[in-house]
């Protein structure tokens, strides 16, 4: 198991190395002079203009920029903003628990109702119940965030008036931070009514993106079903005399799991990672939202700190889904399929 996890790490060195590139590299393609963005309407001579850009480095050769990122990524140093002259560590500490709530709750949306899709159409294959549920999966995994965000904006937020539009609470709540969850946070605040404004505040956002992951994961269970039912020890099952549901929960679902396990690892970091274009669309304040801003800030540190963190999430997530996946299937330690 040691050699499976060394050889895991090991590939793992060009990626990381790749991912720095990119994410030095990305911003740097965009238009714009970041002194000057950083600086808004105040205009500064030709003189204290290049005398802030050699103060923040950044008249030195790419190569040069570049090694002295690297350098201080060694020591665990991110940066300072060049927007808030704040560390970009201590920013993303502040954001990260916005992402994390909201990922956790577009996984829980998806998988619950994912498996309970799955488990239903690979039961009824070809009835009308399986052609819908695999229909309105390739409809939910094709669907356009963004479009999908507001049209349920419009519908639930506009027209109905059931949930708020953006954020993490109403303005009228201000409960302690204590864990960074909103959820948590307000439900141990003594303020009544807190809990239900975050939980409403959430519910969208958390749909939009669970949406994917939930056809993925139907879709997913289904064919997993699909294949174990047709083994010979369910079978076997049946001809004991078993009740349909032990059948089904304890004979089948019990192995189909194991392929829905790893993709739900790899939803997983795709969550954390991806949520860019919903926590833009509903001004929730995570790490997405932050990245996107930065961008049009030309925050180099902060966009830099950004792509390098998401891609670490999932490399992390898909890490810990191979080494799982190798503990459940020794085949694949030994390189077997």
């Amino acid at each position: 198991m040691l050699a499976f996890l060394l050889k895991r790490l090991a590939t793992l060195v060009p990626t990381l190395i790749g991912i720095t590139l990119v994410a030095f590299g990305l911003i740097r393609l965009v238009p714009g002079d970041p002194i000057e963005v950083m600086m808004g309407e105040r205009r500064l001579d030709p003189e204290a203009h290049a005398a802030l850009v050699k103060r923040m480095g950044l008249d030195q050769p790419l190569p040069v920029q570049y090694a002295d990122y690297v350098g201080k990524l060694l020591h665990g140093d991110l940066g300072l903003s060049l927007v808030s002259r704040e560390p970009v560590a201590k920013e993303f500490q502040a954001l990260f628990p916005a992402t994390v709530e909201l990922a956790t709750a577009a996984l829980l949306f998806a998988v619950v109702l994912g498996l309970l899709l799955g488990v239903s159409a690979g039961l009824k294959r070809g009835s009308l119940l399986d052609q819908g549920v695999m229909g309105l999966a390739t409809v939910g995994y094709s669907m356009p965030v963004f479009w999908w965000g507001l049209i349920l904006i419009m519908f639930f937020s506009v027209q109905l008036g059931w949930t708020p539009v953006s954020g993490r609470i109403g303005i009228e709540f201000d409960p302690a931070r204590v864990t960074g969850f909103m959820l948590i946070d307000a439900a141990l605040s003594d303020e009544e009514g807190a809990f239900k404004s975050a939980l409403m505040h959430l519910i969208l956002p958390a749909l939009v993106l669970g949406t994917s992951t939930l056809a993925v994961v139907a879709r997913m269970t289904r064919s997993s079903m699909l294949e174990v039912l047709r083994e010979d020890y369910v079978r076997t099952a049946r001809a004991k005399g078993l009740s349909p549901t032990r059948v089904v929960v304890v004979h089948a679902l019990r192995n189909a799991l194991i392929p829905v396990l790893t993709v739900v690892g790899l939803q997983t970091g795709s969550l954390l990672a991806g949520a860019v274009l919903t926590e833009t669309i509903f001004s929730w304040p995570g790490i997405g939202k932050w990245l996107i801003d930065s961008i049009g800030r030309r925050d180099y540190p902060v966009v830099q700190a950004g792509i390098l963190i998401s891609a670490l999430t999932f490399i992390g997530v898909n890490l810990i889904v191979d080494v799982l996946y190798g503990v459940v299937n020794p085949r694949i330690r030994g390189g077997g399929h």
